[in-house]
């Protein structure tokens, strides 16, 4: 568990950042896409850390969902998603907000108010795991198509967050969840196990019996307890072809992607993560810190945020989005090709596992690009560094 806010300085970026992609998604592949996504817990986590969150940390769900609701619900009519609920206070308002939603849009409101208490009731005393809610956010289409990113705390200061997406539900009370992640707690209480079935009919005639164990164990991301990122963290030949992509092959290699014009290496790497968040398939998710290579983290893990490159990545992506909604599409469809390039190099790279020294160039550079972490600003190293990238 993360204690503390987002500093103002990376609040602001996450918040414009976040919205571009969002955007983005959404002239690609509609709004239901967007909620497709959001669902996958690691999906949700790589967007974390392409946003320059801590990308093991629970401060990113809580971070990732205020910037986008503060970013997105302003343009909700033309994006057609609406975010509502939030943390504390915030999530039990988010009765009020569909509400009002509803009125103002003629969706069924007293059906999307129930889907949201019952998916918290379910999380909070279907499901008894230790973990308390503190977050509920919910996130509806035009359509009335809904997901459910929810969040709860223990005793020990951890979290568990839980996902929903309502195409795959056929029921609230049996396996209703497109994801739970989080640490095993062994066995837990779970009534909404498709194998708890018999002990749910049996508390309907006897409501002092309750099943004896967790039968199913619901698909899982498990955070490391600690900081810094390691090897194993990342799938390092993934990584290599990105760092190949920004830093030695040449832009003029595809001088036809005019949004490529004058970018520097640095930008070129941060741009090729928010493009595969975009455009990369599901299966390309399962090493969330990777996209912690974008932009940091705002503890420093694994270097501080480079806040000169994530202002680029911002203006860039905002022109492409930009030009797409008036009907100039190259732009966009450049930053699609950054993620398709770097696959195709992919197929050709043997990674050398040296990720330490990767690090260790990015913290040593920061100073050059406006570095920032919570504890103040990168300062330039005494000694000159190798140039790792250097033929």
């Amino acid at each position: 568990m993360h204690y503390g806010h987002v500093p103002p300085w990376l609040a602001e970026r996450m918040g414009k950042l976040g919205l571009a992609i969002t955007e983005a998604l959404v002239l690609e592949s509609g709004p239901q896409e967007f909620l497709r996504r959001i669902s996958d817990p690691f999906w949700f986590q790589s967007l974390g850390a392409v946003m320059g969150m801590d990308w093991h940390s629970s401060g990113i769900t809580t971070s990732v969902m205020g910037a986008l609701k503060r970013t997105v619900n302003p343009v909700s009519a033309e994006l057609g998603i609406y975010i509502c609920g939030g943390k504390g206070k915030q999530s039990r308002k988010t009765p009020e907000e569909l509400t009002m939603l509803a009125r103002r849009t003629g969706l069924d409101g007293e059906h999307l108010v129930h889907c949201s208490r019952l998916s918290a009731k379910v999380d909070n005393t279907a499901l008894q795991d230790g973990f308390q809610l503190y977050m509920h956010n919910f996130i509806v289409t035009r359509d009335g198509e809904w997901a459910v990113v929810q969040q709860g705390m223990n005793a020990g200061s951890t979290a568990r967050r839980y996902h929903w997406h309502s195409p795959g539900i056929t029921s609230f009370v049996e396996d209703p969840h497109a994801a739970i992640c989080g640490t095993n707690q062994g066995k837990v209480l779970n009534l909404v196990s498709s194998q708890a079935s018999p002990a749910r009919q049996a508390m309907m005639e006897m409501t002092s019996e309750h099943p004896d164990r967790m039968l199913r164990e619901a698909r899982r991301l498990v955070m490391p307890d600690r900081h810094d990122v390691r090897a194993e963290d990342v799938d390092l030949k993934r990584l290599g072809a990105m760092l190949y992509i920004a830093h030695e092959r040449q832009p003029r290699d595809f001088s036809e992607l005019l949004l490529l014009a004058g970018m520097g290496p640095r930008t070129l790497q941060s741009l090729a993560l928010v493009s595969e968040v975009i455009y990369g398939a599901t299966s390309r998710f399962d090493d969330p810190a990777r996209f912690s290579f974008a932009h940091g983290g705002k503890d420093g893990h694994p270097f501080p945020v480079p806040v000169n490159v994530y202002d680029e990545t911002i203006t860039t992506l905002r022109n492409a989005v930009d030009k797409a909604k008036i009907g100039t599409g190259d732009k966009l469809q450049a930053v699609r090709k950054l993620s398709e390039l770097a696959r195709q190099a992919e197929r050709g790279l043997t990674p050398n596992g040296n990720l330490d020294a990767v690090i260790e160039k990015e913290r040593n550079e920061s100073w050059k690009y406006g570095g920032r972490t919570v504890f103040g600003k990168a300062a330039r190293p005494v000694s000159p560094q190798l140039d790792l990238f250097a033929k």
